[in-house]
């Protein structure tokens, strides 16, 4: 199904689109494994250095879950559903979350559920104004299921989490720039530029120190301080034997604009 979820190269940055549109750019099994497969062939490709992914169509970035095909998997027994629901859709938000290049979510529309999932572990999101938020797993019964319990307290504190998460309530893309979900609200025409300007932002700068800034914050944010500080110095001790250190030193001292690898 490899329709799924497009790929189009924009210079170094790839922009990947939920292509169900029909459903709501609901992410089925199949959706999942083509989403990890092609972030496995981003990872692998010197030549992108940034994604924006988005949704199909005006009306969804995510619906979330293929709930008719989950249904089939709760019908067969819980081993079932945890294996091939939440496990599968855990493992794809934590490879979004942990993914060495910058990904940017571009929230076009509807972002329920597993979208919502996928906009918490994304590095960066930019949101449309006709974007609109929800945590509606409580209305069929379950807890999120793609890191929606762990990500969105973390976010936007255990409170308000709490409170989107019990209540299943949608809110909009204002709301969701309060509670940190998203980094801007733009209008609707306005999102793939503002995102892939974002994206170009970031490329100005070195792929490599962008990788290690990921890793830190990524890491760091389920430890200690101590722990988080001791990463860091990983980070750094990376970074320090690196043409790009020394490239981005000689060109402040010289006033002139670095020149990276991969740029």
């Amino acid at each position: 199904m490899k329709d799924n979820v497009l790929i189009e190269r924009q210079g170094q940055i790839a922009l990947i689109t939920l292509n169900r549109p029909e459903k709501l750019n609901a992410l089925d099994y199949a959706t999942n494994d083509r989403l990890l497969e092609l972030l496995d062939e981003i990872e692998a490709d010197g030549g992108v250095r940034a994604v924006v992914m988005t949704g199909a169509g005006d009306r969804a970035f995510s619906a979330g879950g293929d709930i008719h095909e989950f249904t089939q998997s709760i019908k067969v027994g819980t081993d079932e559903a945890v294996r091939e629901f939440c496990r599968r859709g855990q493992q794809m938000t934590a490879r979004i979350e942990a993914f060495e290049k910058p990904i940017i979510v571009a929230v076009n529309g509807i972002a329920f559920g597993g979208g919502c999932e996928i906009t918490e572990a994304a590095h960066l999101a930019v949101a449309s104004d006709k974007a609109i938020f929800a945590k509606p797993e409580i209305n069929i019964g379950i807890p999120p299921t793609f890191g929606g319990t762990q990500r969105l307290p973390r976010l936007a504190g255990r409170k308000r989490a709490l409170e989107l998460l019990l209540t299943g309530d949608s809110f909009g893309p204002d709301r969701a720039y309060e509670l940190g979900l998203v980094n801007k609200v733009v209008s609707h025409d306005e999102l793939l530029p503002a995102a892939m300007e974002l994206a170009n932002r970031i490329l100005r700068h070195s792929s490599l120190a962008a990788s290690c800034i990921i890793t830190a914050v990524t890491r760091g944010l389920n430890t200690t301080i101590e722990e988080g500080l001791l990463i860091e110095r990983e980070q750094f001790a990376r970074m320090s034997v690196t043409h790009d250190v020394l490239e981005g030193l000689d060109a402040w001292i010289s006033r002139r604009t670095p020149i990276y690898a991969g740029r």
